[in-house]
C-alpha cells in the first residue's frame, strides 16, 4: 500500500517506518493523521514485527502541524461561519482526540516504538516522540513546542506525556516560552537515550537496538511495554496487582524453556511471532 506521509519497510524483524516528505519538511498534512495510525495498527495486529523505528528524511525530523489542517474544510471542518457553534465546537473537541489517537497508537502498539530524530522536532513532533517508547536524536537535533509560539496550547500530547519523562520545570520552561532544547540537553533530562554524530548514524544505531530487542521473546516484550506504560499512570499498588493478574494468563514456559535451551546449546533462541489480531 502507498501512503502520501511514509515508507514502510520490514528487515527481518524490524518494521522500519520513514517520514518521506523532506521537501515539505515532513509537515503533518491531514492524510498524515490517518496514515500513522493504519500503519502502526496494521504492523501490531500483523504481530510479526518485533520492534518499531521510525525515522524521517531531510533537515527536520518534522516542522510539526502543516497549515492546512487549520483552514479551509479541513479536518477542523467549514471555516466559512454558517454551521452552528455548539455543534462546531463539539465537532472540534472529537477532532482533538481524534488526533491524539494518532499518536496513542504508538503507546497501544503491542511491540516497542523507537523514534530516532535529526534536526528540528517540532510541535506535533514533540507530541508524536513523547508517545514513543524510547527516542534517539542525532547531534544537531532539537525539540520545540511550538504551538506558544503561534498563540495556542499544545494538545495533542506534549503536555500530558513529557512531564512523566522529564523534570516538570524543564517541561514549563519549554511550554511557556518555546524555546529549541538541544539533543544535548534532552539527553541530559532522559528525553533521549542516546545522542549519535549523524542522521546515518543514528538510523543505524536505532535499527542496531531494534533489533537486539526482535532478538528477545516477543510476548515477555509486550509484558513489559504494557507493565511499564500501566506503572506509568497508576500507583504502585495497583501496578503490582495488574501485572500478578497480567502473569496469570500471560505467563507460559514455552519462551522461557526456549531461552534456556538455546542458552545450553549456545544458540540465537527461536521464539514464535505474536498471534495476528483480525
Amino acid at each position: 500500500m502507498s501512503h502520501r506521509c511514509f515508507d514502510v519497510t520490514n528487515d527481518g524483524s524490524v518494521a522500519h517506518v520513514v517520514l518521506n516528505r523532506p521537501d515539505e519538511l515532513n509537515t503533518m498534512v491531514p492524510e498524515f493523521w490517518t496514515e500513522l495510525p493504519e500503519i502502526i495498527g496494521a504492523i501490531s495486529d500483523a504481530g510479526t514485527a518485533r520492534a518499531i523505528v521510525i525515522s524521517s528524511t531531510g533537515r527536520h525530523f518534522t516542522a510539526g502541524m502543516d497549515l492546512s489542517v487549520f483552514t479551509g474544510d479541513s479536518i477542523l471542518g467549514s471555516s466559512d461561519g454558517s454551521r452552528e457553534p455548539g455543534r462546531v465546537r463539539a465537532q472540534l473537541r472529537l477532532t482533538a482526540l481524534r488526533l491524539q489517537e494518532s499518536f496513542t497508537a504508538l503507546e497501544k502498539a503491542r511491540m516497542p516504538v523507537l523514534c530516532a530524530i535529526q534536526g528540528g522536532c517540532i510541535g506535533g513532533g514533540v507530541d508524536m516522540v513523547t508517545a514513543a517508547d524510547m527516542r534517539y536524536a542525532s547531534a544537531d537535533a532539537f525539540f520545540c513546542i511550538q504551538e506558544i509560539n503561534i498563540g495556542m496550547t499544545a494538545d495533542v500530547g506534549t503536555l500530558q506525556r513529557l512531564p512523566k519523562l522529564i523534570p516538570e520545570g524543564v517541561v514549563r520552561e519549554l511550554a511557556y516560552t518555546g524555546r529549541r532544547m538541544t539533543a544535548q540537553r534532552a539527553h541530559e533530562v532522559g528525553l533521549v537515550n542516546e545522542v549519535f554524530d549523524t542522521h546515518d548514524d543514528l538510523v543505524a544505531g536505532v535499527l542496531e537496538i531494534a533489533g537486539e530487542i526482535a532478538t528477545k521473546s516477543p510476548l515477555a516484550v509486550w509484558g513489559s511495554k504494557e507493565m511499564i506504560t500501566y506503572a506509568r499512570d497508576h500507583s504502585t499498588a495497583d501496578s503490582l496487582n495488574y501485572i500478578a493478574t497480567w502473569q496469570t494468563g500471560m505467563f507460559q514456559p514455552a519462551d522461557m524453556m526456549e531461552s534456556f535451551a538455546a542458552k545450553q546449546d549456545q544458540r540465537d533462541a527461536v521464539y514464535d511471532d505474536l498471534n495476528p489480531l483480525s
